[in-house]
């Protein structure tokens, strides 16, 4: 006979029972609010590296331990009592509401625009526009006065990778104008950073060559984001391929008896060059 599937309910009490002092358990007793980030953090990539390998097997587990996360803090929110993982819910549904009106005309759960008006209908810019102003909205009603010192690049989050707060920085920036007018402009200025990190070599300024780099890896995320993809993603699925061409390369020289000292560079760089053949072959 099966057991009847745990619930929501059974996930937070779960919790509970995990964080309480006397007969929890000490691991879990032990965290606190910055303990836990870390493991926040490394949920979120588990999850979108399942998506990305389309591991769709491997999801719900996956959701299941970065939704642990959100009722770990809600955990320490109730005991402090500062707020409760309902709170966490209505606050989130209260503020999905308010932020898509296009949907939700009254405001309300069971309120629908117009039968005949389709998602394709809606026009994406005001609601993009829309969903700026409400947020502004928010911030002025959090007591973040929308003054002179206000900027776009506010609520950024500074934990962010580097390279996706570089595009989020870079779109926020393109909002009030601030960009190329197209790919091409990016690519030159691609070509103009690349051109200022030889020039620190040839000069021996190493540090200056550091500040350079960092200026090129900018410059390439803004290409990601005139291209309308992720940097993250696209810079994941670069890594992948490298370590499947270089577990390539490793395997053909464990069969031909060699140690990478022993085939040298070009010995490598032939079986790269096979690893690629044989992608492009299906193999």
């Amino acid at each position: 006979m099966s057991h009847p599937r745990y619930t929501l309910d059974d996930l937070l009490s779960l919790m509970a029972a995990l964080r309480d002092p006397h007969q929890g358990c000490p691991w879990d007793v032990a965290q606190d609010w910055d303990s836990i980030v870390p493991h926040t953090l490394e949920e979120a990539y588990e999850v979108a590296d399942a998506i990305e390998r389309r591991a769709f097997e491997e999801l719900p587990s996956e959701l299941g331990d970065l939704l642990f996360q959100v009722v770990y803090y809600s955990q320490f929110g109730a005991e402090q009592q500062r707020f409760d993982f309902h709170d966490v819910v209505h606050t989130l549904t209260a503020k999905m509401l308010r932020r898509h009106p296009h949907v939700f005309p009254d405001g309300t759960l069971n309120s629908r625009r117009p039968a005949g008006v389709s998602a394709a209908d809606v026009e994406t810019r005001q609601v993009t526009t829309r969903w700026e102003s409400l947020k502004a909205e928010e911030r002025a009603e959090r007591g973040v006065v929308e003054d002179q010192h206000h900027s776009v690049l506010d609520d950024v989050p500074l934990a962010l990778p580097a390279l996706a707060r570089a595009s989020k920085l870079s779109k926020r920036a393109a909002r009030i104008g601030f960009d190329w007018p197209d790919s091409q402009g990016v690519i030159a200025k691609i070509r103009e950073e690349l051109a200022e990190v030889e020039d620190a070599l040839a000069a021996g300024n190493h540090l200056h060559a550091q500040e350079e780099v960092g200026d090129l890896l900018f410059a390439v995320t803004n290409l990601a984001r005139a291209l309308k993809a992720d940097p993250e993603q696209c810079l994941r699925a670069t890594n992948a391929k490298f370590e499947r061409r270089f577990r390539y390369v490793e395997k053909r020289l464990h069969e031909t008896g060699k140690t990478p000292q022993q085939a040298g560079l070009a010995g490598m760089e032939q079986h790269w060059q096979a690893a690629k053949v044989d992608e492009v072959d299906g193999n």
